[in-house]
């Protein structure tokens, strides 16, 4: 099997839980890799006050039901859990997903953005810059409290940090993060990458123990015609070194399509 992986973020809006549900069952039955949702309070697109569901009850949730798959957000907001808090989360969600072996939790983790979560929830919106510090401050404080808790998490819980800023994220993810993820075509992928690795130099950071992960849609622009154009969108990304794919899933019941054609891309790659 080749190193490229494939993920599928099944976005929590507009669709029931069962729904829900049932599109995890068949995304693994599929092969994917790694599910993720997001961690948001509100619909992102379409009906902003349509249907949703919170995010880590259900990381619990799909820990349960799920066998083989790797799971996380993508990602989950720093702002709105006390640091220590969301370590023990983490830590009790990936003892959950563990069969008789390692969990598979993955801590997918951001500064936060949407405004609309931090009014109506109560938290304190700020800045960008003081989000992306509060980020680099807590990282430490969740790997220290998972290092206190009894039980230990049953693994290293890979941290990924979603994000592209140059001067601050990529240099949190040097200094702390297992994942990297960002978006854009492999132009701007490849040139973030060159940017990781430099910090990398800079702290000491060997950059190889750093996943290239990113988003997959078909050519920047347009729809897709076919979905033999997320292969070829893929095929890019992993030319300029990306290993882990991620296609997002909207609606109660989206088509399938664009996935199976990811599966059948990473199959077809050389191991």
């Amino acid at each position: 099997m080749s190193d490229a992986r494939i993920g599928v973020q099944i976005q929590p809006q507009h669709k029931t839980y069962a729904e829900i549900r049932r599109l995890a069952a068949e995304l693994e039955e599929l092969g994917v890799d790694v599910l993720f949702n997001w961690d948001h309070f509100f619909p992102l697109s379409g009906d902003a006050d349509g249907l949703h569901f919170e995010c880590w009850t259900m990381l619990a949730a799909w820990a349960e039901a799920t066998e083989r798959v790797e799971f996380g957000a993508l990602v989950t907001c720093n702002s709105y859990r006390n640091p220590d808090l969301l370590a023990d989360m983490a830590r009790t969600v990936d003892h959950i997903s563990a069969r008789g072996g390692e969990g598979r939790l993955i801590l997918g983790i951001g500064s936060g953005w949407f405004a609309r979560d931090y009014d109506e929830y109560g938290y304190e919106f700020g800045t960008a810059g003081g989000r992306l510090d509060a980020l680099d401050r807590d990282l430490p404080r969740i790997k220290e409290r998972w290092s206190r808790l009894n039980p230990a998490p049953t693994r290293d819980i890979p941290v990924l940090v979603g994000g592209g800023g140059e001067r601050k994220t990529l240099r949190i993810v040097a200094e702390q993060a297992d994942i990297w993820h960002g978006f854009g075509d492999a132009e701007t992928i490849a040139h973030k990458h060159s940017v990781l690795d430099e910090w990398c130099a800079k702290v000491g950071r060997d950059p190889s123990t750093i996943e290239r992960s990113a988003g997959v849609s078909p050519t920047p622009g347009r729809m897709a015609e076919t979905v033999s154009d997320y292969a070829a969108s893929a095929q890019s990304l992993y030319d300029v070194g990306t290993r882990l794919f991620t296609t997002g899933l909207d609606g109660p019941s989206p088509d399938l399509g664009p996935v199976r054609d990811l599966l059948g891309w990473r199959d077809s790659l050389p191991a």
